[in-house]
């Protein structure tokens, strides 16, 4: 054999030297023999291919027999994302039922309509009780807590008097869930984690239906719902396969379960993959270091793969971020001689530790917090789902920038799918179609005429121009917001005695009037923030991705936080008592939870990485950069 040709195979064994994994994986899925497993992958490991890649043979081996038994293989993922990427992949073959952690709960659930019932009269009689002691002990039930601890008593009494009124309980895993018959997004993850556990009848349905249940991201997934699966396995490990994906350095997220790596049976099986193909070696070697000092795991780096570069540029909190921003843009590309690091969005991630840190930098932030505030809305602003939000966004905006391109086309498009004044029963009933033709003209003139002359309406504008020609369907969430007195605007709480419902859709329609003041475009700003176009993305928001070059920006100030502190991590800032406390009894610090987080945004970068730190001691900083050997002296800068 040949120098050349010995070489070349040398590479070939490395870059494949977790290929074996797959086929060991397949084989812990014989339905003849079943064994669960956790399967260690580190970031940029290949974990979602590794999945792909065995549920394929999967299907080719034993894909009848399971078709034909009607039984599926359970995929749980954590986000929509990534149950629609696994969908494509596996090309929505029917033997696999993938989906996030919350539709899966639910649709376990949803038919125990009594017992549901009865979780929620003991859970609210519990927490009741709770609050009523703790008020009990309070010193002053004037001050602000023991006012919102006597809101939280008066709506969960009501709630609890109003539970044998619901007939049937709801439940949409991408909205705000506030109605009287509908269950948070936390008490389904309880039921359905109480209902595995205690239930018999359900545990014999599950098992039947997916004897094979893997959970990616896992580290992630809450921990009273792990542990639910966990107690299933063991009651029932010929019967089920449970299989676990996922990297405990990459969790980020309080109510998962903490050492998870050492939480199953030691009949379980733990291969790993070390390879990771993601990342230049440099990269690889900071996020090694990083990691070093929790549990010693070490990836290795594709042979091929190019150096790479790291730098750690350290500013004043005081100083202009957007200017010190844009100098590290040019810094990075200069060092990397990349002309791809520049202020196009396309090129450079750049990585901040809340979102509001986005819409201040963006231009969405007026608009944006109010919403975000508000907790029951919380989440379905960060993925757009909102069915107030996806009005503007995916109706009102395409058309008014189809309306800036002159494209009587596209506008025509949205008006024939979206508007009711459009649509084919207007046309049917109209005794003068030309007549409706022009209703509609005219309402959506009236609508576009807000932007004439470059004006910049307010959203409220929008929505009041919409309501009074009905050119679109309002939700229903927003609807009163429009006719609502200033009486009502100011008010904070209805009359004594309202339903529930009532008070929460009071608050809820006040952070809406709060957002809906705003001009318009910051919904066009906010629009592009959840687009791929975006620049800007969260520490937490982009595992699983991956970007050529990235910016990570650290500000404990600006990110408003409490469960991370960068100023900890790097040296900044003492420990707190509490800290200390927790170290001395080994349970976790916030100081262990940056540094999973740090770990997470630094191993997004293919390429290049930019970490911009401010603080209020740059010097100390810098020192303890260096001497926690996670980058060298050449690679750290003082802005």
């Amino acid at each position: 054999m040949s120098k050349l040709k010995a070489k070349t195979n040398e590479i070939i064994n490395l870059n494949s030297e977790d290929d074996w994994v797959d086929n060991v994986v397949l084989e812990f899925l014989n339905p003849e023999k079943f064994k669960s497993f956790f399967l260690f992958a580190g970031a940029g490991s290949g974990k979602t291919r590794t999945l792909v890649n065995v549920l394929a043979k999967f299907k080719e081996k034993y894909g009848d027999e399971f078709r034909q038994s009607r039984q599926k293989i359970a995929i749980i993922t954590y986000t929509n994302a990534a149950a629609d990427e696994i969908i494509h992949r596996l090309e929505n073959h029917t033997i696999f039922n993938v989906s996030t952690i919350h539709r899966f709960a639910w649709e376990m659930i949803k038919s125990y309509t009594d017992d549901i019932r009865k979780w929620l009269e003991n859970n609210l009689k519990a927490e009741i009780s709770d609050l009523n002691e703790e008020q009990s002990r309070s010193r002053n039930l004037s001050n602000k807590t023991s006012i919102d601890r006597a809101r939280k008593i008066e709506s969960k009494t009501r709630r609890l008097n109003g539970l044998d009124g619901i007939k049937k309980f709801i439940y949409n895993p991408n909205g705000d869930n506030i109605t009287r018959d509908s269950l948070s997004h936390s008490e389904v993850i309880y039921l359905a984690a109480d209902f595995i556990r205690n239930k018999p009848l359900m545990q014999r349905i599950l098992v039947s239906k997916f004897p094979i249940l893997l959970i990616d991201e896992s580290q992630d997934t809450k921990k009273e719902l792990i542990d639910a699966f966990f107690a299933l396995q063991q009651a029932m490990p010929e019967s089920i396969a449970l299989g676990l994906f996922g990297d405990t350095m990459q969790r980020i997220y309080a109510d998962g379960k903490e050492n998870l790596d050492k939480a199953f049976p030691i009949s379980w099986e733990t291969p790993g993959k070390k390879l990771n193909h993601r990342s230049n070696k440099r990269i690889i070697r900071l996020i090694n270091s990083i990691r070093q000092g929790v549990d010693g795991v070490e990836q290795s780096s594709r042979s091929e793969k190019l150096e790479g570069n790291v730098r750690l540029f350290i500013a004043e909190r005081s100083s202009n971020k957007p200017a010190t921003e844009e100098k590290v843009i040019r810094v990075m590309a200069k060092l990397t001689k990349d002309p791809m690091w520049n202020q196009d969005a396309n090129n450079i991630k750049i990585l901040i530790l809340e979102h509001h840190m986005a819409a201040k930098r963006m231009g969405f932030l007026e608009f944006f917090e109010p919403i975000y505030k508000e907790s029951r809305l919380s989440t379905g602003i960060l993925d757009g789902s909102l069915p107030a939000l996806t009005l503007f966004t995916k109706i009102i905006l395409p058309l008014v920038v189809g309306h800036r391109n002159n494209s009587q086309f596209e506008i025509a498009r949205i008006l024939k799918k979206e508007s009711p004044l459009f649509g084919e029963e207007i046309w049917i009933k109209s005794e003068n179609q030309l007549t409706a033709l022009e209703n509609c003209r005219k309402a959506t003139a009236k609508l576009l005429s807000l932007w004439d002359k470059e004006n910049d309406p307010t959203i409220k504008d929008v929505l009041q121009s919409i309501m009074d020609t009905g050119l679109f369907t309002i939700p229903e969430s927003i609807k009163p917001m429009v006719s609502r007195t200033k009486e009502e605007k100011e008010s904070i709480s209805v009359a004594e005695g309202a339903e529930e419902e009532e008070t929460d859709t009071d608050e809820i329609l006040n952070a809406w009037e709060r957002a809906f003041e705003n001009p318009f475009s910051q919904i066009e700003r906010y629009s592009e923030y959840l687009s791929e176009k975006s620049k800007f993305g969260t520490h937490q928001g982009v595992k699983g991705l991956e970007f050529s070059r990235v910016m990570v920006i650290i500000d404990d100030e600006e990110a408003r936080g409490f469960m991370f502190s960068y100023d900890k991590l790097f040296g900044a800032k003492e420990q707190s008592t509490g800290d200390q406390k927790n170290i001395d009894e080994g349970k976790e610090t916030g100081v262990d939870r940056t540094r999973r987080l740090f770990y997470v945004a630094c191993s997004r970068a293919r390429e290049s990485l930019a970490i911009v730190a401010y603080t209020d001691s740059p010097d100390v900083v810098k020192k303890n950069a260096i001497q926690n050997k996670w980058f060298e002296e050449s690679e750290v800068e003082l802005l």
